[in-house]
């Protein structure tokens, strides 16, 4: 696991916003990393350090010259095992000492005294973030290498509304899992379609499957981490597009089609995850078709297999993959497309099995290419993502 026993430090400012981060700080928990919370002063009038301590188990910092029992500076010592240092909410304050090298409380004079990751999550009124001042702190902050999460916009506290708002603690929990993930993946361009695709009968139905997405945003979600710039080509689903990857919405297997082949000639990794309808109705009705007492059949046609176009005018030192999903003869039935399509590689998985399937958020796949074949264990679909991109980026 990326977090297993990674040191993450969260620097709390005064804002509103502290609340949410004893969700991120619970969220890092429990996928075991270790979390150590520094509040300044005006932190803890907005929520009491005691809070951190009980989800965390480590002593929550304020003090400047707080000592641990070896009599080291805390600062430095603290500083000396930290992986990633997420700034939550980053009070304009707090950026603007960031941005100078100014180090007057605990929390300044450990972010000063760490040479890791550092991310700021801005949080303030829409009229202090737009300041000019500001942004000319958070643009030094970017210049000095640290990544500042946008802000997202809405109804704040103040009674504004705009942008200010700190992100979700899923939002921030993903900044940090992009901070602690090796750049394997840099400068390398990664198309992957996600979700079903709807074949329209007339202007009230459509033909359609049970897919929602998940998996293809997590390998979207997952190459965007590793350093990847991705587009995702998506039917329609409920799921939120991943921070940033290039979303181009689809409705039909044409539409996915054609999104694809515009997109396929500049990409070095295809991942076909999405779940492409094969028929589609012959024809279309321009009106609802009315319900009659005698039985009803609808004439289909196929649509175009999007992988197997892929694998006929791929480019020289391109990579493919596709998804297969099967009841019966998985293995089999995979392999036998992985080579009628010329493709590299190809994630199969039996929608029978427990753990896998539509709607789910584990998977159980095995992964095919011409050079063997490797069964993974029941997993979430994010470490199935991460796993598949191993293999891929080992092609």
């Amino acid at each position: 696991m990326l977090l297993e026993n990674k040191h993450i430090v969260l620097g709390v400012t005064g804002s509103i916003a502290a609340y949410k981060i004893a969700s991120l700080a619970s969220m890092l928990v429990k996928k075991k990393a270790d979390v150590t919370v520094i509040m300044t002063r005006n932190a803890t009038n907005f929520i009491n350090p005691i809070t951190f301590e009980s989800l965390t188990g480590n002593r929550c910092l304020v003090d400047t010259f707080d000592r641990n029992f070896e009599f080291q500076v805390e600062h430095v010592s603290l500083a000396k095992q930290t992986d990633v240092f997420l700034v939550a909410p980053a009070s304009a304050n707090v950026i603007a000492k960031a941005a100078h090298g100014i180090a007057d409380d605990m929390l300044t004079t450990t972010l000063l005294a760490c040479q890791c990751p550092k991310i700021f999550a801005p949080a303030m009124n829409t009229r202090m973030y737009q300041n000019p001042i500001v942004q000319d702190n958070i643009n030094t902050l970017r210049d000095y290498g640290m990544e500042v999460v946008i802000p997202a916009s809405g109804y704040l506290a103040c009674g504004d509304t705009g942008e200010g708002k700190m992100p979700e603690p899923d939002v921030l929990y993903e900044a940090v899992l992009r901070a602690l993930t090796p750049k394997d993946l840099a400068g390398k361009k990664v198309l992957v379609t996600a979700g079903p695709t709807r074949e329209k009968l007339d202007p009230v139905r459509y033909i359609s499957n049970h897919s929602t997405g998940k998996m293809g945003y997590a390998i979207a979600e997952a190459a965007v981490r590793r350093g990847a710039e991705v587009t995702l080509v998506s039917g329609v689903t409920a799921l939120q597009p991943p921070a940033g990857v290039k979303i181009v919405p689809v409705i039909s297997a044409a539409d996915m089609a054609q999104a694809v082949k515009e997109a396929a000639p500049k990409q070095d990794i295809i991942i076909k995850a999405a779940a492409v309808a094969d028929y589609r109705p012959a024809v279309t009705a321009d009106e609802k078709l009315k319900k009659k007492d005698e039985e009803m059949s609808v004439a289909l046609e196929r649509t175009e297999d999007i992988l197997a176009w892929l694998g006929a005018h791929r480019r020289e030192g391109q990579i493919l993959c596709g998804f297969s999903m099967e009841t019966e003869h998985l293995l089999e039935n995979s392999r036998a497309k992985l080579e009628k399509k010329n493709i590299d590689m190809i994630v199969a998985n039996n929608l029978k099995q427990e753990g896998a399937g539509f709607g789910t958020d584990t998977n159980v796949v095995t992964l095919l290419s011409k050079e063997g074949t490797e069964e993974l264990p029941l997993l979430s679909k994010g470490e199935v993502a991460d796993r598949l991109l191993d293999r891929l980026s080992a092609l």
